[in-house]
């Protein structure tokens, strides 16, 4: 039996999960989402240095679980990507899902691609968050307008602590075992650094025709693709 930790992106929690968690249990295999601090139900939780990784690990280490898959969905990707280091032997597969992927020494608003200074001024110009997206800016994401209502009344502000973290890895990412989901109504390639883990041994693309948001546009395709991904490990 696989563990799956489901980690989801920017202003969300452990809700976003919802139409995943059953098809991964009924498949047999175990499923924890997680939400980081400072949002969804952790909203007001203190967020320092590495808060979020430290987050994933712990639930590892808290519940005992062995042959993991990591989740990691959009900014989670960072978090996931570290935490998939610490586990260890616990480790089976990490799967990024439309998802950032870190490098040492660098955050996610030091690649944001408008650049950090843009993202930056959103964060301070919003009391040190992240606000989170309107129901206009999910448009072409393949997303019916009550799978985005859902959205967005389960997005909280994100602390932007998080943000401005840097990864801390003390290896080479393409050396994990990982399987990269390209959302392709998000952009048709995934980005350069992708590409160049993709391009090794380890690291495996799938592709879904949909948004940025298939845990609630194609839940079921989505477990699919994870279940495929447990096998593969």
């Amino acid at each position: 039996m696989t563990e799956f930790v489901l980690v989801a992106g920017a202003w969300l929690g452990s809700s976003a999960w919802d139409e995943v968690v059953p098809g991964l249990r009924a498949a047999g295999h175990g499923a924890h989402p997680v939400t980081l601090s400072g949002v969804g139900e952790k909203q007001g939780m203190p967020v320092g240095r590495q808060s979020h990784v430290a987050d994933i690990v712990d639930e590892v280490e808290r519940l005992g679980l062995r042959d993991v898959v990591l989740v990691g969905h959009s900014y989670a990707g960072i978090p996931v990507g570290q935490a998939a280091e610490r586990i260890g032997e616990r480790l089976a597969r990490v799967v990024f899902v439309d998802a950032c992927v870190p490098a040492d020494g660098e955050s996610f608003v030091s690649t944001w691609w408008q650049g950090p200074a843009a993202l930056e001024s959103a964060i301070d110009g919003n009391g040190g968050f992240w606000s989170p997206p309107t129901a206009p800016e999910f448009e072409g994401q393949g997303l019916t307008d009550e799978q985005t209502a859902r959205i967005v009344s389960a997005a909280t502000p994100h602390p932007g602590a998080s943000l401005s973290d840097p990864a801390v890895l003390s290896g080479a990412l393409g050396g994990l075992p990982a399987t990269y989901v390209k959302c392709l109504l998000d952009g048709p390639e995934p980005t350069d650094d992708v590409v160049g883990l993709l391009a090794g041994e380890c690291w495996e693309l799938v592709t879904m025709e949909t948004g940025h948001w298939p845990m609630y546009s194609r839940p079921d395709e989505l477990v699919s693709i994870l279940t495929g991904a447990a096998g593969a490990s």
